[in-house]
């Protein structure tokens, strides 16, 4: 029934098509006959000549009809081209499926069964993953997307000749050094073996502790109390082992931010990655005690060891590979990561560095925060493209590439938003992933389904504590402004600027609101940042690293 349905929609969708296609051919037909000339006077005259003139009109009469035709066709191609690839996509799933398309937690839907606890869906039935490519290698092809990809190479050289200029005439020699650079990850082999020690644990524990688990589950005469002790113990590992162990090292020693951010991230990924695999993987073992089968569904050490690496927080035993690994493509895409980090550090050294340092000795007011804003909005947004590009583009798809891992989709089309709720869901479809089959599908089934709005709330507070976590220990101090905006004017945003809005001006207005957000972000984050530097504290209590020292503090650079 839903083929015959597909296929009356198609067909219909075509016959539309045609419809207008030959009703603008009878209107340029129309008024062909009103403004041309008439047919025989376009004809070839008895002496063999062609009048140049008469075809030289006909022919820009033409063209003109095609460009018309044009931004038709394409809007028509481009609306019904994601819903065609969509609905493939389901049909393939559907047939690997016995027939029966479901999704995550389908079964949980229904009135009489969402409070069935023990009805899980297999991981299997969560998230498809297909082999894609990522949305920039395709738009890579178009020459005129390309161009745009030229354009901020050519602004990287520009920064690169401005600062060796402006050094030439300060200092009167060429000054090549990285001084920021080298202090940002700057205690590196602490991090590297902070980093072995996260990821060994992560490889040995939770694998050790689901193995033991699900092997004496069937077998414990009190499988509840089994369960519960090894789920205490898990806990126990993701709070005191990855969550409390990284930060006392990053805080004890004393780590530089980018060195403090590898850590950090880092520590984030592994919990992440933790809790999928178990998640994924206990419904598996409970669905086979019940059917008491004797076979028990362990994933193998290799299968586990391949998803810490692969480039995707939701855990399967296989995924969908390509047949080679193209190993230039991984340099390129390695090479554009380290191309991207000198564009931070000279979009720092020539836009944000002056700009502070030029801060004179005036108290924390309006009119030194409005300027400061805007004067951030630029270099914000540039960072915000060079990030985006560099880990969602460049380092996802070169460990995807290494690893032979299919599906490349890691972000979709953020850019072309019209809400912001559509924003979300497309900046970062791998944390977007996670965050929607263990925060807000989870919430759904333990909380039962009318709870959406409280599920959403949820999920929207975790990811901004998690942020302002990361910031925090990163940053070495607590200014809880991406707190603030996230949880706030996001989530309001959120619900205002909905997935009804679908006029190209909400487009700008979403823009508008990412570049004012990132000026803010920037702006309070590094006058807090310069403020603590230039005006330390000898003896800090606890208030000291939450009050904000910008607001109090005036310095000279």
């Amino acid at each position: 029934m839903s083929s015959f349905l597909d296929n009356t929609m198609v067909g219909e969708e075509k016959t539309s098509l045609r419809k207008r296609l030959s009703k603008s051919r009878e209107n340029s037909e129309e008024k062909e006959d009103q403004r041309s000339p008439s047919k025989e006077s376009l004809e070839t005259p008895s002496n063999g000549r062609i009048n140049l003139k008469q075809l030289m009109a006909k022919k820009i009469q033409l063209t003109a009809e095609a460009e018309e035709l044009k931004p038709f066709f394409m809007k028509e191609v481009g609306s019904h081209f994601d819903d065609f690839v969509t609905s493939l996509i389901e049909k393939s799933a559907s047939l690997d499926n016995g027939g029966c398309s479901i999704t995550s937690f389908s079964v949980l839907e229904g009135e009489s069964n969402h409070r069935a606890k023990d009805l899980r869906a297999p991981p299997e039935h969560g998230k498809i993953f297909v082999v894609r490519r990522s949305l920039l290698d395709e738009l890579f092809e178009v020459d005129h997307i390309r161009t745009i990809y030229h354009m901020f190479i050519a602004l990287l050289i520009l920064f690169i000749l401005s600062t060796l200029v402006v050094d030439y005439i300060d200092e009167g020699r060429l000054v090549l050094e990285f001084h920021l650079m080298s202090y940002a990850f700057g205690k590196l082999p602490v991090a590297m073996w902070t980093w072995w020690t996260m990821f060994l644990s992560t490889l040995a524990v939770p694998y050790f502790l689901f193995q033991r688990w699900a092997r004496g589950y069937s077998r414990s005469s009190h499988p509840l109390v089994h369960s519960l002790f090894h789920c205490f113990l898990f806990m126990i590992f993701q709070i005191a082992v990855l969550g409390l162990g990284p930060t006392y090292v990053v805080l004890a020693y004393t780590l530089p931010p980018a060195s403090r951010c590898i850590v950090i991230l880092e520590q984030i990924r592994f919990i992440m990655k933790a809790h999928s695999f178990v998640r994924e993987n206990v419904p598996r073992v409970l669905n086979s005690a019940k059917e008491k089968s004797k076979t028990i569904p362990i994933p193998t050490v290799n299968q586990y060891l391949y998803f810490l690496f692969a480039p995707t927080l939701i855990y399967r035993d296989n995924y969908p590979r390509t047949p080679t690994v193209r190993w230039g493509y991984v340099a390129m895409q390695f090479l554009q990561v380290f191309g991207c980090f000198f564009y931070v550090y000279y979009i720092f050294e020539r836009l944000c560095a002056p700009l502070f340092r030029n801060i004179k000795q005036e108290p924390f007011s309006a009119r030194v925060l409005v300027l400061c804003v805007f004067n951030s909005i630029l270099p914000g947004v540039l960072m915000l493209l060079l990030i985006f590009f560099a880990f969602l583009h460049c380092w996802l798809n070169a460990f995807a590439e290494m690893l032979r891992f299919g599906d490349r989709m890691f972000y979709k089309d953020w850019w072309n938003s019209t809400s912001y709720s559509n924003y979300y869901r497309t900046w970062n479809v791998v944390v977007h992933d996670w965050l929607y089959y263990y925060a807000y599908k989870d919430f759904l089934w333990f909380f039962t389904k009318r709870f959406k709005s409280a599920a959403m709330l949820a999920v929207f507070a975790v990811s901004a504590v998690v942020h302002e976590y990361a910031l925090a220990v990163i940053l070495n101090f607590f200014y809880p402004v991406l707190f603030v905006l996230f949880m706030f004017f996001g989530m309001a945003f959120n619900f205002i600027v909905n997935d009804s809005r679908k006029r190209p001006i909400w487009n700008v207005m979403v823009w508008t609101s990412l570049f004012a957000g990132n000026g803010v972000i920037l702006c309070f984050y590094s006058q807090e940042w310069y403020a603590r530097q230039h005006c330390p504290l000898k003896n800090p209590t606890f208030l000291d690293y939450i009050r904000p020292r910008s607001w109090t503090c005036r310095y000279v650079f």
